[in-house]
C-alpha cells in the first residue's frame, strides 16, 4: 500500500492523539489511553476495542508498527512506535490542521472589524 501523505489525511481525532502520544514515545495501549484523556483534559477517551481496531488500522497503513524495545515489566505487552511515514502523516495533518485555523481566524477577524 503506497498512500502518499495527503491520501492518509485527515486524520480523526483518535488517530492525531495516537500519533502524537507514539511520537513522543513509544507505548503501549493503556498508556495511550491515559496519555489522549490527559492530553485532551478528559475531553477524549479512547475506550480498548476502539483503540485496538485504530491500532491495528494504523499498523496496515504502515503509521506505527511494534517497538523493537521490549517492554521489561510485562513481556506480553507490546509496545507501539511511530513510524517515519506516521511522523510525515501527523506532520501533514498539523499543517492541515493551522490551515484550517489561518483561514478561520482571517474569518472571525474580519467579521470583527466588520462591527459584528
Amino acid at each position: 500500500m503506497k498512500d502518499s501523505v495527503q491520501d492518509l489525511l485527515p486524520l480523526t481525532e483518535a488517530y492525531f492523539y495516537i500519533l502524537v502520544t507514539l511520537y513522543r514515545a513509544d507505548a503501549h495501549g493503556y498508556a495511550m489511553m491515559q496519555d489522549v484523556e490527559q492530553m485532551s483534559g478528559g475531553r477524549v477517551r479512547i475506550g480498548a476495542g476502539t483503540l485496538y481496531t485504530a491500532l491495528s488500522t494504523l499498523q496496515k497503513k504502515g503509521l506505527i508498527d511494534f517497538s523493537q524495545e521490549a517492554d521489561s515489566t510485562d513481556s506480553r505487552r507490546k509496545l507501539y512506535a511511530i513510524t517515519d511515514k506516521g511522523r510525515d502523516v501527523l506532520k501533514g495533518e498539523m499543517v492541515r490542521l493551522e490551515e484550517l485555523l489561518h483561514h478561520a481566524r482571517l474569518a472571525v477577524d474580519q467579521t470583527n472589524e466588520g462591527g459584528a
